[in-house]
């Protein structure tokens, strides 16, 4: 039976860390039995992993795959208590603590391939035995200080998308234009992304749908087993909106739309920011032409930017 009979972190209500924030909470134990020489400690940790597998070559009879690898610290600090006599008797004893996000560092994000993340972990020790331990996730949103890096991509943005199409089927043909336009292109996460489409039929047959996704491409940066430098892009889907569009034959149609983006999400970065990935967006827009194995789509490069004065991360006390 462990001489202690219970460990708890105490931490704010607060759903989304910004980077460079404080970390206020308390550790506390419930001491079954008094401890002798005990460590008392509180680490928060940061970092970032991937991994993948790619093929060796290509072009050899037989297969063989590397894995590629690569990690990153981005905080890793510690708080080990004072405890007076070195004796802790029976009861409930609490411990406060404070700790601050460094303001560079980057958003938590999940993939298959990698993932970036941050906890809270307390322990308690006793003669170099391990008495008891408990760990706290935490969601955190990187920022960027560097608005004026952004300020040459504040212009309103507008693509437009044009696919022409063969009906062999009745000897017909035409083509469809699609126009998307933003009044901005740099937005914060949990923001909502306002957008209008501009439909232009030139065919014979009725467009029925649009389907609208942000979409994020990564490109991980690792080391295989011989110390080569290997990269890898992938592309994830953030947020959908799937839009009932009919519009007839030989006729134009304006669509008024809006995605909502998710807290937290990375931020536009490059790999020199984020050591091990970077992170960069588009809002995607598709459509299967009916009747067709054509599909028309169109992109649109956007930026995530998160600053430190946004209003919709908020703190509050301890529990």
């Amino acid at each position: 039976m462990s001489a202690v009979r219970a460990i708890n972190l105490v931490l704010p209500e607060i759903e989304v860390y910004l980077a460079g924030s404080s970390i206020n909470g308390q550790l506390v134990l419930n001491v079954r039995s008094t401890l002798v020489d005990p460590v008392v400690k509180v680490e928060l940790v940061g970092r970032g992993f991937l991994k993948w597998l790619q093929e060796d070559n290509p072009d050899l009879e037989y297969e063989k795959t590397t894995a590629c690898t690569n990690q990153a610290v981005y905080v890793s600090t510690s708080k080990i208590f004072h405890v007076e006599d070195n004796c802790l008797n029976s009861g409930v004893h609490t411990f406060d603590f404070q700790f601050s996000l460094p303001p560079s560092v980057p958003s938590t994000f999940t993939s298959k391939v990698g993932c970036i993340s941050y906890f809270v972990k307390g322990t308690c020790w006793s003669r170099r035995i391990p008495l008891a331990r408990e760990e706290r996730c935490l969601l955190v949103q990187g920022t960027s200080d560097d608005s004026k890096r952004h300020l040459k991509d504040k212009a309103p943005l507008v693509l437009e998308a044009k696919k022409d199409v063969d009906y062999f089927c009745c000897f017909s043909h035409g083509s469809v234009i699609l126009r998307i336009s933003l009044e901005k292109n740099i937005y914060c996460p949990g923001e909502t992304i306002v957008f209008t489409t501009d439909i232009a039929n030139r065919t014979h047959r009725r467009i029925k749908k649009i389907v609208y996704a942000v979409h994020c491409i990564i490109l991980y940066c690792g080391f295989s087993s011989r110390g080569e430098q290997c990269y890898l892009e992938d592309r994830s889907e953030v947020t959908r909106l799937e839009s009932q569009t009919n519009t007839d034959p030989l006729e134009d149609m304006k669509l008024t739309s809006s995605l909502i983006l998710p807290k937290p999400m990375p931020i536009t970065s490059t790999l020199k920011e984020n050591k091990i990935m970077a992170f960069r967006y588009e809002l995607v827009g598709t459509s299967d032409l009916p009747c067709t194995t054509s599909t028309i789509m169109g992109r649109v490069p956007i930026i995530i930017a998160a600053t430190k004065d946004q209003s919709s991360v908020e703190e509050h006390g301890p529990e």
